[in-house]
C-alpha cells in the first residue's frame, strides 16, 4: 500500500492526482477561484467527484495543492560573485515561468477580491516571495560591492524588475527579445550601476511574444 492512501486501505494513483492537478491548474488560470468547478475538474480528469474528494477535501485544498506544485526554478546563487549576472538570470527564469500556458491567468486569479485568501497567502509565500527575495539579493549585493549608488532606490526597482512585463502584458505590447538583459541593463543603470564589461547580452528567449522591438 502506497505511503499516501487514506484510512480506507485503497492505495493512491498518482496518476490520477497529477491529472486532477493539471485539470484543476487549467481551470483555476481560466476561470478563476470563486467559479472553478470540482465536478467539472473531475469530470474532464477522467475520474470522480468522490475520488477527488478523498485526495483534497475542498476547493481551497486543490487550490493551494496546484499552488504547492507549481515548478519554480530556482537559479543558482551567484549574487556574491556577479550580481548583474545573477539579476539577469532571475529575470530569464522569471520569463520562462510566467510564459507557460495559464501562469499568467493564475497571477490574475490572484488578484482577485473572490479568491481565496489563504490560497493567495499561499501563492505569496510559494512564489512571489521567494523570487523577491532572490532579486533584492542581488541587488543588495551590487550596492555592497559598490556597483550601484550608495543611495540607490532597491525597493522601487524590486517591483519594476517584474512589474515591466505584467505593464506590457496589460498594455497588450509583445515582449522584446533579450527582455530579461535588458530590463536588467535599465535597472542597473538607473541605480546609478555601469553594465560590467565583457557582459553580453545572452540568447534570446524563445516564445511567441518576443518581438525585435
Amino acid at each position: 500500500m502506497e505511503s499516501g492512501s487514506r484510512g480506507s486501505g485503497r492505495a493512491r494513483d498518482s496518476a490520477i492526482d497529477a491529472r486532477i492537478l493539471a485539470v484543476a491548474g487549467r481551470h483555476l488560470a481560466r476561470d478563476g477561484y470563486a467559479a472553478m468547478s470540482l465536478a467539472a475538474v473531475a469530470q474532464e480528469a477522467g475520474t470522480t467527484r468522490q475520488a477527488l474528494y478523498r485526495r483534497w477535501p475542498g476547493k481551497a485544498e486543490l487550490a493551494a495543492a496546484v499552488v504547492a506544485a507549481l515548478d519554480e526554478e530556482e537559479p543558482g546563487d551567484l549574487a556574491a560573485d556577479n550580481p548583474f549576472t545573477t539579476l539577469v538570470a532571475e529575470l530569464t527564469d522569471f520569463q520562462r515561468g510566467v510564459s507557460k500556458p495559464g501562469r499568467l491567468s493564475l497571477v490574475g486569479t490572484m488578484l482577485q477580491d473572490t479568491t481565496d485568501p489563504d490560497l493567495r497567502a499561499r501563492y505569496r509565500s510559494r512564489v512571489i516571495a521567494p523570487r523577491r527575495a532572490r532579486l533584492l539579493a542581488a541587488l543588495e549585493a551590487a550596492r555592497s560591492q559598490g556597483l550601484l549608488a550608495p543611495d540607490a532606490d532597491l525597493e522601487i526597482a524590486l517591483t519594476m524588475c517584474t512589474g515591466a512585463w505584467y505593464g506590457r502584458e496589460l498594455a497588450g505590447a509583445p515582449i522584446p527579445v533579450n527582455w530579461p538583459y535588458r530590463t536588467a541593463s535599465l535597472i542597473w543603470r538607473a541605480l546609478g550601476g555601469t553594465i560590467p564589461p565583457g557582459t553580453p547580452p545572452p540568447a534570446p528567449t524563445p516564445g511567441p511574444t518576443a518581438d525585435p522591438r
